[in-house]
Formats: C-alpha cells, structure tokens, sequence
C-alpha cells in the first residue's frame, strides 16, 4: 500500500513537472541563451580588448626599439680618417675608455683594426662591426675599409646598412676612392652624411671640398656647420640649425661648451644658414612654402626637413670637424640619430624563389616570418663566425632557421653581439639588428629564415678577379694549412679565387690587384704559419672568337673491346655584346640522331674545351655553341665518346672563328704636380693608354686614362721616380678589351715558346 502510494505521488510529480516545463522550454532556453550570448560577448569583447591593447603595447615596444637604432657604416679614400673617427665615437659612447691611433706610438693600435696585419700596416682590411649606445639610441657601425682592393668589404657593409657617413678629408677633398664609394652608395640606395675631416690640418679647405662634392659626386648637398678658425687655428663649430657655437674641452674633447657665435664669423653663419635652407627647400615642398612666404625657420623644422630630405636621398648634410683633435665628433653622432634612418624607414626588398624571383617589400618587424642575410664570415677561435642581419622577424639561440640558398636546416648554438674581435653573448635578437652566430656553416651572401618562406635577399655583384698568382707552400710539411688557409678565404671573399693550372700543377690564387694578393699571401704566414713562394704576377687574359664557323668531327676508335664513336655538327658564333652570360650552349637537334642522353656530356665537353683557348691557353668566352646535328653508333656511343667528340670539334673549329685577345683594362686616376704632367702623360701612352680626362686641380693635375692591366706592373714605383715621390694614383677594373694584333702576335709566341721549352 505504501509503495503504490508513493509511485503514484512520484507520477503526479513527474506529470506535473514535466508539464510545466513543456510551455516555458522555448522561453526559458532563449533567455538562457540570450544570457550565455551575452556573457560571451562581453568576455571576448574584453579579450578582444586586451589582445589589441597586448599587440599595440608589442608594436609600441618593437617601434620604439626600431626607432631608437642605427646601422651605419663609416666609409671614405684611404686615409681620410675613418678608422680615428671610429675610436673616437666609441670612446665618447663609453665603450672604450681610452684612446690609441691607429699607427699609435704606444704599439696598441686602433681598436677597429683587430689583424696584426691592419696595426702594421696602419690600413683597414676588413669590415669591423661594433654597436655603441648615444642618448638612448643603439648604433651599429660597421667600418670598411678604403682601398679600392677590398672593394667587395665595402659592397657588403653598405648591402645591409640603413645609411652611412662619408669621410673626406678637407685638404685632398673628393678623391678617385670617395667616388667609388659614393657610387656604391648610390648602387644600394644609402642615405648619407659627409664629414669633412682634418680641419686641423695645413692647406684644410672645407669650402673647396664641399664644392667638389657638388660637381664630382652631384650631391645635393649644404653644410649644417661652419668651422671657427682653420689649421692650427680651430677652436670649434658654428651649429647652422640652431646658431650656437660649440666648443670642445677636456683633455679628449668630452666636454661640450655652448655658446653664443663669436661677432666675427656671425655675418658668414647666417649667410651659410640661409644657404642651408635654400638647398633643403628645394628638395623639401614644406620647408619651401615656409621659405617663399618669408617665415621665420625654427630649428625643429629645419632639422626635420633636413631628415626628410635625407631619407628620401635628396639631400646631403654636411658636417665639419677634426677627429685626432677630437673635434666635432659629437656634433656629428646628433647627426647620425637626427638625420639618417632607422631600419624601418628604409625599404628592403627580397626576392621570393616561390614565384620566379619576385620583389617581395620586407615590413622590417619583429612580428613577420624570419629572414637573415650572412653578409661576412670570419674564422674565429671557436669555428665560423658568421655575421647576420636581420631584416624581419626575431631569432633566438637554440632555433632552427634554414639556409634558403642550400636548403639546409641548422640550428642557433651560439648568438654574439660583435665589438671589433671582442663578443658578447644574447639570447635573442630582432628584426634591424647585426648580430654573429657560430657554428652555422655556409658563405657570404646566404639568406636564413625560419622555413616558413623561400625568400632570398638580392645578390651582391661580385666583380671579376682581374690579376693571378702562382702560389705554393714552401715546406712540404704545411700542405695541409696552405690548403685549408686557402679554402677560408675563399669563402670569406667572394673576389679571391683560387684555380690549378692544368699544364703546370700550380695552385693559381686571383683576386683585384697585387695589394689584394699581397695581403692573403701575408695573412697565410701570420696566421697559419705558412711561408708561400710567389710566382710573377699574371693577367687575367680571356680569349674570345669574331665571326661564325661550323664543325663536324666524328670521333671514332676502334682498339678491341667496346670502341668509342660520337659526331657533333653545328656551328659557334660570338654572343651579341651585353649579354649577361658568358657561354651559352643550345641544343637544336631534330630526332634522335644523338640519343639525349648524351647531350650533356657534349656540353660538359664544349665547357671544358673553352676554359683554355689555343692562343695563349685562357679560357673563352662570350661565344654560343649550337649543335644540330650528329650521329651515334648502338655499341661504341658512350658519354666520354661524345665528351671528347665536343672537345676535339672545338679545337678544330676554333682557328676558323678568327679568335681574338681580350685583356683587362683598368681605369686609371693619377695626380700630380702639374710641372710633372709631360712626363706623366708621355709614360701613359708608352704603356698604350688613353687618356679620358684631363683636370687642374690647385696645383696638381689629375689624369683619368684607361690602361691595359698588363702594362701597369712596378707603375707605383715608376710615378714616384717621375714625380719625386709627389705623385698618387689609383686603379680599378673597367673592362676587358681586344688587344692589338702585334701584342697579340707576341703573346701567342710567349705562350708557345713556353710550350716548347716544356
């Protein structure tokens, strides 16, 4: 009785519940509904909030960092100062605390200039990198050298720099080297400033240098400075922006003092400041409403027109001083923050190998995929020190980034901060920065990224080796470090190369000139203790043909066993001029007269057969084969068959397309006292010159001629003798061209004497 009472009671509850709950369902879920909605919107509203507020505050630290950095590089003609200018920026950043020159009595040297070598011989040879912080802002410099034999040095330095600062020196004002550097700078698109150095010295003219850069390099350009006193004379600076003199105290020049412009140059600043502002206007339409319609210029619209000038490369500031006085260094450090960019304000462009090389804009933020260019590479003590910079994205020690140009996976072990040879470890590094990692294998001009992308950055131009070197260990015992010595520098510079010379076994090093050759033979000694004996210099000669001939050679031989039997038949002709190859081979056969798969190996052949000529055994160049026709045999025809067919074909061919000589031809700068330009000039054209310019310049006379390389042994030594040691030149290469028909007749009989005697 109980339990049938109490299942009816639990009936009645159910009907009931269930009852009322049938009505009020739809109601009840939508407002349910309606609530958790509403819950949900405001909780990813406020998400949504914080993300963006999380994500600005990200971008507002990255931009700021970006915005608070510099890459610059410091760049000019040998001798200008550069590597002082260097010690003395780090010395005022704090990150030396004392001075030493570079060809310093106390035998220390400049702290750039990290080899022995560079200490001995007081020059620059490689790109030192070094970061040092002023008023909150992080530099990076990278110091390059100024000799036209390292040229590739200063082509890699300004390929990843946002803007750089060219020397040049009051009294030898815009020389040859200053303007191939400022032609490099233009190549790769780098705001710059120019810093007039050595005020202090005799015969200092800022005026006149700053005139050459306007007519030499076209800048447009004005000085922001103007110097109170000359030579001995120079006391400080006139600041053009703001018209304050600044004068510089303390035993190093540390201290800055700010004072009003002395009355006697006041006339000449305000003259130079409305100079100033006429330059910039004319480049800058904002400043230029504020000049036409006669307003007052405040500084912080002059300074920003100037950046924008600047950056946009319009315009060049030009600043004054004299670095071993240690004069005019700060000024010029405001100058860098001021007026050169930072790394996202300037547009770096990659080239995606998923679409046939496309441009690809870079953003310059940590935030993108990673992608790093290994723009130097240097052998340390613990491995391969391998300089980056980074141009998108972040980088941490222990990832794994990928070598776009090799395909490889290799992973970070070690991330350095570089100052000179000196390191110092990070964990990680963005977008902007120059750091080196260790122990990443691969060479100069390799891009890294993360994997998520196939970009490359674009290639540097390397250019041709112009001059060659027997070389060979002198110790039977140090073959070993000749040839791993050798292999270093190969793969630290692109323009050494290094060859065998088929005929006489030896190793043949190539590179821009003797300075160039002399330095790695000298740093093979020094560093791996390995003492060369140096053949007599050789030019790089190329052969070339001037008119089509045909060929059909049937190689065939019979000497029991499988024989050998390929026909080639086609023809060569010279490639039209310009072309950007060098040997073009074309398969035009119809059928299958040569199976295809002996098509290579008749390439191989014909690319083998043109790397030594018959006139004088150089290789050939600029020459087209096309092979339309041949013929194989179903047993004989192998690959080596056809391969030697291609070879012998060339040989037999070759005499009939009229071969010519090219030899390498350099572009010769020469100054000189004018008494002495008879005899200069006599000389040039003994040595088959031709001259392309004549300047006067004070009392000197610089010439400009185009000489063939081959003639230009021992000519330092010969221009001292002429001139009593007054005379300079510099050289660099131009071209190769033919040379004429009786040096050509001499040349081949050299080489077929030399022949003979072997």
């Amino acid at each position: 009785m109980a339990r049938s009472a109490r299942s009816s009671t639990t009936r009645l509850l159910y009907s009931l519940c269930s009852s009322s709950l049938k009505p009020q369902t739809q109601t009840q879920s939508s407002t349910a509904a309606l609530l958790a909605g509403s819950f949900q919107l405001r909780h990813f509203s406020a998400g949504s909030a914080a993300a963006a507020r999380l994500k600005e505050e990200k971008e507002a630290w990255w931009k700021e960092s970006l915005q608070k950095l510099r890459n610059i590089g410091i760049s000019a003609h040998i001798d200008s100062g550069k590597t002082t200018l260097t010690e003395r920026v780090l010395f005022y950043t704090g990150r030396i605390h004392e001075i030493h020159e570079v060809r310093g009595k106390d035998g220390v040297g400049a702290k750039m200039d990290s080899m022995d070598l560079e200490r001995e011989k007081g020059i620059t040879i490689q790109s030192a990198a070094t970061y040092c912080s002023w008023k909150d802002y992080q530099v990076n410099i990278i110091d390059t050298p100024g000799h036209v034999d390292f040229t590739i040095e200063v082509e890699r330095a300004l390929r990843v720099l946002d803007g750089a600062v060219l020397v040049l020196c009051s009294v030898g004002g815009v020389q040859s080297q200053s303007i191939t550097v400022d032609r490099q700078m233009r190549r790769y698109e780098v705001p710059r400033l120019a810093f007039i150095n050595k005020l202090d010295r005799m015969g200092a003219d800022p005026w006149k240098v700053l005139n050459q850069a306007r007519s030499k390099l076209r800048h447009h350009s004005a000085a922001v400075q103007v110097p109170i006193g000359l030579e001995d004379d120079f006391s400080g600076l006139v600041d053009l922006v703001n018209l304050k003199a600044q004068y510089f105290h303390g035993s190093n020049g540390e201290k800055i003092v700010i004072e009003d412009i002395p009355a006697n140059i006041e006339a000449l600043a305000l003259e130079k400041r409305r100079e100033l502002i006429e330059a910039v206007s004319e480049v800058d339409d904002k400043l230029a409403e504020a000049f036409l319609s006669d307003e007052p210029i405040s500084p912080i619209d002059l300074e920003e027109a100037i950046r924008r000038a600047t950056i946009a490369r319009k315009f060049v500031p030009v600043f004054m001083g004299s670095a071993f006085k240690n004069k005019g260094v700060q000024p010029l450090l405001d100058g860098v923050l001021s007026y050169l960019p930072c790394p996202t304000e300037v547009s770096n462009y990659a080239l995606d190998q998923t679409k046939n090389e496309e441009k690809v804009m870079l953003s310059g933020s940590p935030v993108g995929p990673l992608v790093a260019l290994a723009f130097k590479l240097e052998e340390g003590r613990f491995g391969q020190l391998t300089y980056l910079r980074i141009y998108e994205g972040v980088i941490k020690k222990g990832d794994f980034i990928i070598n776009v140009n090799t395909g490889k996976k290799v992973k970070v072990p070690r991330l350095v901060r570089m100052h000179s040879n000196e390191m110092e470890d990070i964990q990680q590094a963005h977008a902007g920065q120059i750091v080196a990692v260790f122990g990443v294998d691969c060479a100069s001009g390799d891009t890294f990224t993360d994997g998520s992308v196939r970009y490359t950055m674009t290639s540097m131009s390397v250019p041709e080796p112009v001059m060659s070197l027997a070389v060979s260990a002198v110790s039977k015992d140090s073959g070993g470090n000749f040839s791993k010595a050798l292999n270093r520098f190969q793969k630290e510079d692109p323009t050494f190369r290094v060859g065998l010379d088929p005929e006489s076994g030896q190793t043949i090093i190539s590179g821009m000139g003797e300075l160039h050759l002399d330095i790695y033979v000298e740093r093979m000694r020094r560093e791996y203790k390995v003492d060369a004996s140096v053949g007599k210099p050789r030019v790089n000669f190329r052969e070339t043909i001037t008119q089509r001939a045909e060929f059909d050679y049937l190689h065939k031989k019979q000497s029991g066993g499988q024989g050998q039997y390929g026909r080639v038949i086609g023809y060569v002709e010279p490639l039209p001029p310009g072309s950007p190859t060098k040997f073009e081979f074309q398969n035009m056969l119809v059928g299958q007269a040569v199976p295809s798969s002996f098509v290579p190996a008749i390439e191989k052949g014909f690319k083998e057969a043109a790397n030594s000529g018959s006139l004088i055994g150089h290789p050939v160049e600029n020459i087209r084969i096309v092979l339309n026709d041949g013929a194989a045999h179903t047993v004989d025809s192998s690959e080596l068959a056809f391969k030697l067919a291609a070879i012998y074909a060339f040989r037999q061919c070759y005499a009939a397309a009229k071969p010519v000589i090219m030899e390498p031809v350099m572009l010769v700068e020469l100054k000189a006292p004018t008494e002495f330009q008879g005899t200069v000039t006599g000389d040039i054209n003994k040595r088959k010159g031709m001259i392309v310019g004549n300047d006067q310049e004070g009392d000197d006379c610089v010439i400009t001629a185009h000489v063939p390389l081959n003639n230009m042994f021992g000519y330092s030594t010969a221009l001292r003798s002429m001139t009593q040691g007054k005379g300079e030149f510099t050289m660099e290469y131009l071209q190769h061209a033919q040379v004429s028909q009786d040096v050509q007749m001499q040349l081949v009989n050299t080489y077929k004497a030399s022949k003979g005697v072997e």
